[in-house]
């Protein structure tokens, strides 16, 4: 294949071309800020003339709508799986994998890799990019990547503690399949400095680059809003990480001292009892707007219609709705957690304690000081100066540039690189690293290479010429 890529007016050698797959249990149907984290920097790669798939497991899609053979609409489950392709030529590959909770792929330790290894050699890969500490199927595919010779990439997307059981667990285990990763990729420096803790990684190879938003997306509303009431927006999982506990908390003392002040509440979660049987007690069931799920593509109708975004969260790495809001125009309110206070500049958002009392007050303060010198407009343009995902994907092609110049690990350094993650513990690593070393030897034999049909690449032209042509692997 062609090792460059030449400009679209023909000039010179432009970066070189990549072929990267973004691993991830969770993508789309799911939405989250780590879904649309992927699905934006994907297609802003394809754009610059790369070639980029996703892998994930197979989804069970939401009940749809289907006519039977006797000519009667019912409703049927249906299953994601298998390869589709997505707007823009995202190309997904559904595995059959079995999720366990949360949409997180059963622990197999070399049940996927036949799986991921012919994904890989079918498509060209050369870059195994992973997404999200919790996600059992990126930590896999960091360590067969290793084994394969291929380059490795990780991003992480959220902060975990240190003295839990589960996060004691996971940042062990993070320990071990960062030992072979060539590059980690963090969304704020709050992130990175929890991240390098965690893992115990050389900080050398640990970038920050920060995440972003369409301001195309999230437009403010054309005419003035009207002030005369104003309209406090939550959209959000309601859960407890989000803290919902908190919001509970504050819509009552803000109801009562400010008569002109409503809420308007998107989103689901477990925690969406303790504010309905909040608002049924407070009896303010006129002030209180619950709208449920609310689509991705619906999120800016939604924040428009408010003045302020609130946002209660425990802790955060960076929060895209963030973003999303003060390019739609809205003054912030947030708990000042994680990567919070590096999102946006001060007279944009209000930072609180993550307490009821303070988050009180600074609402208090937003409401009665704030809100009529905002300028929805000046807010969006700030916003899309600052953010976008073409200087992420820019950013984050530097990094594969830098990375596939680096040699690859042998497998006796990929060993004294697990010896380090403890002491019994390390032996104990090495002894799977060595059983994965002879399961790969048997799969190429079992599958040999030149038996797996390689898929020509479909080159999409960078920039704006949208041309598409076909490159011979």
């Amino acid at each position: 294949m062609d090792a460059k890529m030449t400009s679209s007016n023909g000039g010179g050698p432009a970066h070189r071309r990549h072929r990267i797959a973004m691993v991830c249990d969770f993508f789309y149907p799911r939405l989250g800020g780590v879904e649309n984290h992927i699905w934006s920097l994907s297609h802003n790669l394809l754009r610059l003339g790369h070639k980029v798939i996703v892998i994930t497991h197979a989804y069970n899609c939401p009940d749809a709508e289907a006519l039977g053979d006797d000519g009667v609409l019912t409703r049927r489950k249906s299953k994601r799986t298998g390869v589709r392709y997505l707007p823009g030529g995202l190309k997904v590959y559904y595995c059959p994998f079995l999720p366990m909770t949360d949409e997180d792929c059963l622990p197999t330790f070399t049940i996927t890799f036949p799986l991921l290894r012919w994904i890989f050699i079918r498509e060209g890969i050369e870059i195994v990019h992973s997404h999200q500490a919790t996600s059992t199927l990126a930590n896999e595919a960091i360590t067969y990547a290793a084994e394969l010779g291929l380059a490795s990439v990780y991003t992480d997307h959220s902060l975990f503690g240190f003295n839990d059981i589960a996060s004691i667990i996971l940042n062990r285990v993070l320990k071990v399949t960062m030992s072979t990763v060539g590059a980690v990729i963090c969304v704020s420096h709050t992130c990175r400095d929890n991240f390098i803790l965690r893992a115990r990684i050389q900080p050398s190879i640990v970038h920050v680059i920060p995440n972003a938003v369409d301001s195309t997306k999230f437009t403010p509303k054309p005419c003035k809003r009207d002030k005369s009431r104003v309209t406090v927006v939550v959209v959000s999982r309601l859960v407890y990480r989000k803290g919902v506990d908190l919001l509970v908390g504050i819509i009552p003392p803000i109801c009562r001292t400010f008569p002109n002040v409503d809420f308007l509440i998107g989103g689901d979660g477990s925690k969406k009892l303790a504010l309905e049987e909040m608002v049924e007690r407070e009896r303010l069931q006129d002030r209180v707007d619950f709208l449920g799920f609310v689509p991705h593509r619906s999120v800016r109708d939604v924040l428009v219609r408010g003045h302020i975004f609130l946002n209660c969260s425990l802790t955060e790495s960076f929060c895209i709705a963030i973003l999303e809001a003060a390019s739609a125009g809205l003054i912030v309110v947030s708990t000042n957690v994680g990567g919070v206070p590096e999102v946006l500049p001060p007279d944009m958002i209000h930072l609180a304690d993550p307490n009821v009392d303070s988050l009180v007050r600074g609402l208090s303060t937003v409401i009665s000081e704030k809100i009529e010198s905002i300028d929805p407009f000046e807010f969006h343009r700030r916003v899309k100066y600052m953010y976008s995902w073409d200087r992420v994907a820019r950013e984050t092609m530097i990094i594969y540039d830098e990375l596939l110049n680096e040699p690859r690990l042998s497998f006796l350094q990929r060993l004294t690189r697990y010896k380090t993650v403890g002491g019994i513990a390390g032996y104990v690593v090495c002894i799977l690293a060595i059983t994965l070393h002879f399961v790969v030897s048997l799969v190429e034999w079992w599958q040999p290479r030149d038996l797996i049909d390689v898929v020509p690449d479909i080159c999409y032209e960078p920039k704006n010429d949208r041309k598409t042509r076909f490159v011979d692997s």
